[in-house]
């Protein structure tokens, strides 16, 4: 039997770690396992491992002893041997044998039964983990983050854990159990040399293994890094399908991504050879030590100091000893592959949040809905600030619009007020509470946002109105649907509310869908209201009809408007107007456009556009 390789991989590093960096990468990864194989909270995980272990000493226990009756039917064939042999007969050792075969597996598959719900347990526990903790991630995390890669790594890793759960308690320990029973077994009923000759070869075959395959790591590495590269290429390419289709890129990314293949399938190559080299190794040392043991057995048989059934007992122990040892060298891979796979996952879990609860965060108490933003600072890069400075104060119930060219930071005070960051300087407060002093949740449940762009889960309409609020009703939906003035187009779908929309909502046109968003955001009730561009990106005909929404959705609601057509914002209680992170102009539209200054410029130059 030969070892078996896997395509598994794991996104490379850009320098190679040592091996003592490898090993303390991998004590840590393990401690990191633990808890979850071992969970302090819950007894009945702790109980099924105890059990699961004891089934597998019992299951090597009946393993080990099973070739004494396959030598005592030998013997009592050939008439010789133990008189209790000659005595139960071969039908009887026959079955004997059967039995204890039957019990070997009985056992392993309790094993696996009692360990099953403790590793299904794990993996959902490790998966839930790593979901919410990348959701707690900051907007900056996701916005450079690869799709592709991100999601191998996450995939890798929870494969990793359940591999090493398995694996090594249920490979390693019962193989190094196994191997002493057999070794002490030799010496006991045999010789010397017998144990000399499995020591030397186990010995060899370890350290040839071992070798090889840290030889064969940098290889892995290699294919692992185009495998990934690959990855990232195919998915950027999907989800950007329209474009690659706007610009004919067809035939491009086709190069780009079998480029990436090409790259890959070099490294896969030269991963294969190794792996040649190595299982033709282990099968010369194993097939070495079987054949020395069995000569030296078929000697004493000639020699009349054993029976024919010692040799053919020495036979069923040295393929016990080489079944499990050619499976240690792809437990040994896999377990080194999966020590790297689950360290990159757990590098992603160990990577904090930007934005944070404070410790004694507490809830936001929203009663006018006044918001202020006093003396706010902000850079994405500390080298290149974006707000310097801001003084506004939005009282409960006023509409207040925020206008400027792009790059003034329009986009950013939205961003800053639902708190995807947290400013450098000043503070935002919503009633006087500073908002890095409350919770992101309360915070989040109090504002709606109606972005420029409203991406809409691969679902039915129903459900993307309904995730405004978890367990609305279908009344509540349709009521939300109403006040969004979208019911009447849903109706006249074949499938109405269950029709599906798509991946992020690409059945719907661009009106259809900000509709969708009005009323999922109309469902969430919130007390203060962000629309972020909500209709920007829409033709003038939609954008009034939608417009007319927005105001019925901002009565009684503290709204910020980011816009950058003016047209949208005439009717706003106030606007402001924001240049190189200042603001240098504040009133309403008619008195803006009587200091006929910027926003009067800006003003005259989209009507001129217009016509």
């Amino acid at each position: 039997m030969t070892a078996t390789d896997q395509t598994s991989t794991a996104q490379d590093t850009q320098s190679v770690p040592t091996a003592s960096q490898e090993r303390a990468s991998g004590l840590r990864t393990i401690k990191r396992v633990i808890p979850y194989l071992w969970p302090a909270n819950a007894a009945w995980a702790r109980k099924r491992v105890v059990l699961a272990l004891l089934m597998l000493v019992l299951a090597k226990l009946v393993a080990v002893g099973t070739p004494f009756f396959y030598k005592g039917a030998v013997d009592a064939l050939a008439g010789e041997g133990a008189a209790w042999f000659l005595a139960v007969g071969a039908i009887g050792l026959t079955v004997a044998y059967g039995v204890a075969r039957l019990m070997e597996v009985g056992f392993q598959e309790l094993r696996n039964i009692l360990f099953t719900r403790v590793g299904q347990r794990a993996l959902r526990q490790l998966a839930l983990e790593t979901f919410q903790h990348i959701h707690r991630l900051s907007l900056r995390y996701h916005i450079t983050r690869k799709t592709g890669g991100l999601s191998r790594i996450i995939e890798r890793g929870v494969k990793g854990v359940d591999f090493l759960l398995r694996f090594l308690l249920f490979s390693i320990f019962p193989l190094m159990l196994q191997l002493l029973m057999i070794a002490v077994i030799f010496f006991w009923l045999f010789d010397v040399w017998y144990l000399v000759t499995v020591v030397v070869t186990i010995s060899l075959y370890v350290w040839f293994t071992f070798r090889v395959t840290e030889w064969r790591v940098t290889q892995r590495r290699i294919m692992n890094q185009q495998d990934t590269d690959a990855n990232q290429k195919a998915i950027d390419s999907l989800l950007n399908f329209e474009t690659v289709k706007y610009f004919n890129a067809e035939a491009m990314e086709a190069s780009r991504y079998d480029g990436a293949m090409a790259r890959y399938e070099e490294a896969a190559v030269k991963t294969n050879y190794s792996l040649a080299f190595l299982n033709f190794g282990q099968a010369f040392l194993i097939t070495s030590g079987l054949v020395t043991v069995m000569v030296l057995a078929a000697i004493g048989v000639q020699r009349g100091d054993l029976t024919v059934g010692d040799f053919v007992m020495v036979n069923a122990y040295m393929i016990q000893i080489t079944m499990p040892l050619n499976f240690l060298g792809t437990v040994y891979r896999e377990i080194r592959q999966a020590l790297v796979d689950m360290a990159e996952m757990f590098d992603l879990l160990d990577q904090p949040p930007d934005v944070s609860d404070a410790p004694d965060a507490a809830d936001l108490t929203v009663g006018k809905g006044e918001v202020c933003f006093e003396q706010v600072e902000f850079g994405y890069d500390a080298a290149r600030p974006i707000l310097k400075g801001i003084n506004l104060t939005v009282a409960g119930g006023e509409t207040v619009a925020i206008v400027g060219p792009s790059g003034s930071g329009k986009s950013t005070i939205g961003r800053l007020l639902f708190r995807f960051y947290d400013v450098t300087g000043g503070a935002i407060r919503i009633d006087g509470q500073d908002l890095r002093e409350v919770t992101q949740s309360s915070l989040h449940g109090a504002i709606g946002v109606v972005p420029q762009d409203t991406v809409l889960f691969n679902d039915t309409i129903a459900y993307n109105i309904a995730y405004g609020r978890e367990g609305a009703s279908r009344e509540e939906i349709e009521a939300a649907a109403k006040a969004a003035r979208i019911h009447d187009f849903i109706l006249s779908l074949p499938e109405g509310y269950d029709t599906a929309v798509g991946e992020r909502g690409l059945k719907l046109s661009g009106g259809e869908k900000q509709r969708v968003g009005i009323a999922r955001t109309l469902l969430k009730n919130p007390p203060i209201l962000l629309l972020d561009e909500a209709t920007s990106a829409l033709d003038t005909q939609t954008e009034q009809s939608i417009q007319d929404s927005l105001r019925q959705m901002g009565k009684g609601r503290t709204v910020l408007t980011i816009a950058h057509r003016l047209s949208t914002v005439v009717d706003a209680d106030r606007i402001i107007v924001l240049e190189d992170g200042h603001i240098v102009e504040e009133g309403s539209h008619d008195g803006l456009l009587a200091q006929n200054g910027r926003y009067a410029a800006m003003w005259a130059r989209q009507s001129v556009e217009v016509e």
